[in-house]
């Protein structure tokens, strides 16, 4: 049976991260940080794909001047991204930042990094703390190596740091670029840590290969029962990240993102043009907001019983198909009639009449 691990609550404007919330979505901007219009409409097109937290990096003054802009109109909350510079966190949070991220390591001194968690704890907000296999502690690196131990010793240095000032609202993530190593700190540091964990598999790449290393190393975290909160970071459109960490999340059963399609692979036994099928269906189900299962199985041996959890589905035949619903068959149909008449049942049974 899945349990997901318990943890600390943390909120983030209107969001709960932790506590067996659900799994929070998250992105990024990847437009000019000095750009208030591109990023307020990058902010938009980002929630409107059911984005729940947004993150924009605060570079420098004029950044967090257009910080305070995008705030007031961003539709969900915002977290300002810091690096080096302690003054922007201040200016971020004074900004009305609903989160910060930082990593304690590179923005200087303890005298700095207190004041960055005093003015947060002032303003009710809370710290993600980052932690990535590319900038640790010099001293855990010859101590451990580039390890998970390493991570989760860091982890727990910025933990005792904060606390000191009093200051425990934080999430932690504990990102590598090597699927392996992700998993392995996050499992580490959730044996012996409560606080929230946000996922990502940092530097994940473009298109199909950034996908498939995020799912791999994504769904090896989330079979453990961990996480809180997630980003897939793609290199492009962040909207593409939105769509890809939902998916990821369905395929646990942890959040809902539409249709899902169950489709058997092309063998010998199949007689149709399945992948054109496929496509067909696929291009339909854009307009389903439902969230529901639909099966497009290429033969009669794989259709009905591998398929029975499915919603709704087709097995197709040498001479049309039959359509089933929870692998019972309700209609068998001519090749003409199969694809129109499957759409048509989606349709209605996600409460569409056109």
């Amino acid at each position: 049976m899945y349990t997901r691990r318990q943890t600390r609550v943390v909120r983030v404007g209107d969001i709960c991260i932790g506590g067996g919330h659900p799994v929070a979505v998250q992105s990024m901007t990847n437009c000019n940080p000095h750009d208030a219009n591109a990023l307020i409409e990058q902010v938009r097109q980002l929630a409107s794909a059911g984005c729940e937290i947004v993150r924009l990096t605060v570079p420098d003054a004029e950044a967090a001047d257009v910080f305070k802009q995008v705030r007031k109109k961003s539709p969900v909350p915002l977290v300002a991204d810091i690096h080096f510079d302690y003054r922007m966190a201040l200016a971020a949070i004074a900004a009305g930042a609903d989160k910060i991220r930082i990593n304690p390591g590179n923005i200087g001194s303890e005298d700095r990094v207190r004041q960055v968690l005093d003015a947060a704890k002032a303003a009710g907000i809370p710290i993600r703390i980052g932690v990535n296999s590319g900038s640790l502690p010099k001293d855990l690196v010859v101590q451990y190596g580039v390890s998970a131990e390493a991570l989760v010793q860091a982890a727990a240095r910025y933990i005792e740091l904060c606390q000191r000032y009093d200051f425990s609202d934080l999430v932690f993530s504990l990102k590598a670029s090597t699927v392996t190593l992700a998993i392995e700190a996050t499992r580490l540091f959730a044996e012996e840590f409560d606080f929230p964990q946000h996922l990502g598999i940092t530097e994940a790449g473009p298109g199909e290969l950034g996908i498939i290393k995020s799912a791999a190393g994504l769904g090896g975290i989330l079979a453990l029962g961990i996480g809180d909160t997630i980003r897939v970071s793609l290199t492009g459109d962040p909207v593409r990240e939105v769509e890809v960490a939902y998916r990821i999340l369905q395929a646990y059963g942890l959040r809902e993102y539409g249709p899902t399609i169950v489709s058997c692979p092309t063998c010998g036994r199949c007689s149709v043009p399945l992948e054109e099928i496929t496509a067909r269906v696929s291009e339909a189900l854009k307009e389903i907001k439902t969230p529901l299962s639909v099966a497009v199985m290429g033969c009669a041996v794989n259709g009905p019983g591998e398929a029975r959890e499915a919603d709704i589905g087709i097995a197709c035949g040498p001479n049309g198909g039959l359509l089933f619903r929870h692998g019972e068959i309700i209609a068998k149909l001519s090749e003409d009639e199969l694809i129109p008449r499957l759409i048509a049942e989606i349709r209605q049974f996600s409460g569409r009449n056109n």
